[in-house]
């Protein structure tokens, strides 16, 4: 069985700087050899989805703004930079990374947390789209998309991480 020390140093950045998810997997008995991207997967997912709410929103606060701040300075984490960059959020027109600029500001103050989607096979236009949609959600509502955001941003890293 892998050692609780490698499977959190290999699994802690998952869900957004937040190892707390890897190591209560691992600690609770969820994690399983062999280790499979869906199996992984399942296991994080079923201690995110039993974490206290303020754990949960903390996890979502993880993430950066799209096309914000830290992609502009250089500071997301590899898998963000990479991810972003597939969407071509890095390659913005000012008038675009201004709306962006401007959704993300507003998203925040509504729902206290950023605007989460998975931007796998997205690009700018699908991402934008699902943001001025989503910004006139209910709280609950955007709670648990963002939620289910993060799940399947997790589960495309671990498919990244763990070929099957």
């Amino acid at each position: 069985m892998i050692a609780r020390d490698a499977f959190v140093s290999r699994f802690g950045g998952v869900y957004e700087h937040s190892p707390f998810i890897a190591e209560r997997a691992y600690d609770q008995g969820l994690v399983h050899e062999p280790l499979t991207a869906t199996g992984v997967a399942d296991a994080l997912a079923t201690v995110f989805r039993e974490a206290p709410e303020d754990e949960r929103l903390g996890v979502l606060r993880a993430h950066p703004d799209l096309a914000g701040k830290l992609a502009i300075a250089g500071g997301l984490t590899e898998e963000s930079r990479r991810e972003q960059a597939g969407a071509g959020l890095d390659r913005l027109s000012p008038e675009e990374h201004a709306e962006f600029t401007e959704l993300n500001s507003a998203y925040i103050d509504k729902f206290n947390f950023p605007f989460i989607i998975a931007v796998s096979g997205l690009n700018k236009d699908d991402i934008l789209s699902a943001f001025r949609r989503r910004i006139d959600s209910s709280e609950a509502v955007e709670l648990e998309t963002a939620c289910a955001e993060v799940e399947k941003i997790a589960g495309l890293r671990l498919r990244n991480m763990l070929s099957e």
